[in-house]
């Protein structure tokens, strides 16, 4: 079936045309949407609504007006702000699906737009989103987190099904453990190894990225395959001694890397005790290398 032959097509606004809005307005296009309006502060944002959507930025409340369904694409910060403006300005809301796609934010958010007749959704992809031209072919296979009024759920997931992506339900209430556990390994996982990067470079490897790249590549099949019985590295084989080199070397040459390292190292070891991968007095040594139990 043709984009132009599927029911209930839907005039699509988005508030917020940056990595995020410009890039599921263009999904929700590609899907037989109308996207009839959009508005973006930065330049960034309003190039990408030009490029992405076709369209010239409009005030937010133009963007309401003209749309049946809005996406809320903004920082989360703002959020609030955003949707208690919208029903205390009096935006025609009636009937309108209000779209938040913010990971940490559940629908008592939109509760201010909903009691002025908006029908509340939060999706949030599951990817991330650096503003280049590939974000829109990223949106394919991918997970968004979806909370939804009961009467709103098959509505949530066609939208996400149209977009390309599985929706995963995910309880009001746990929307910011749900968000964290993703930023967690999202966001972290890129610090740690920028930071190895710095390192490497700092003694005169060349080329990092080309040496890290298989041993990454390998150690994330095994986390996601085996989970944490795929843990390799002197954590799990009880080596205290090499554990406190590394965190001397590191206190040496970037001590706010060393307490990232024990932080970590000591989660490690709690996990693999848990798992029955590694012996309590092992873990006592790890430890003592690390500065101290912090078991009770």
């Amino acid at each position: 079936m043709e984009a132009g032959d599927r029911p209930a097509r839907l005039s699509v606004g988005v508030l917020g045309a940056g990595k995020v809005g410009s890039a599921l307005g263009a999904a929700l296009a590609q899907a037989g949407h109308r996207v009839v309006a959009a508005s973006g502060v930065s330049d960034n944002s309003q190039r990408w609504a030009a490029e992405r959507l076709g369209l010239t930025p409009s005030r937010p409340d133009e963007v309401v007006a003209a749309a049946q369904l809005i996406l809320l694409t903004v920082p989360d910060d703002t959020l609030p702000d955003l949707v208690g403006g919208l029903a205390a300005t009096g935006a025609d809301l009636q009937g309108k699906l209000l779209v938040h796609t913010s990971g940490a934010y559940g629908l008592s958010v939109l509760d201010p737009a909903a009691r002025a007749g908006a029908l509340p959704l939060a999706l949030h992809p599951v990817m991330t989103f650096t503003g280049r031209d590939d974000d829109l072919n990223k949106l394919t296979g991918i997970s968004y987190g979806v909370t939804a009024p009961d009467a709103l759920r098959p509505i949530a997931e066609a939208l996400v099904i149209e977009m390309g992506g599985e929706p995963v339900w995910i309880a009001d209430s746990d929307r910011a453990l749900y968000h964290a556990a993703l930023a967690g390994a999202a966001n972290h996982m890129v610090t740690l190894i920028a930071e190895s990067s710095d390192l490497l470079e700092r003694i005169g490897v060349e080329h990092p990225g080309r040496m890290l790249g298989p041993l990454l590549g390998a150690a994330l099949d095994n986390v996601l395959r085996l989970g944490i019985a795929g843990l390799t590295g002197p954590v799990v084989r009880g080596d205290a001694g090499t554990v406190r080199k590394h965190v001397d070397a590191l206190i040496l040459a970037a001590p706010e890397a060393a307490d990232a390292y024990i932080a970590l190292a000591r989660l490690t070891a709690d996990r693999a005790l848990a798992a029955g991968l590694l012996k309590p007095e092992e873990a006592e040594r790890l430890l003592d290398a690390l500065g101290g139990n912090i078991w009770t």
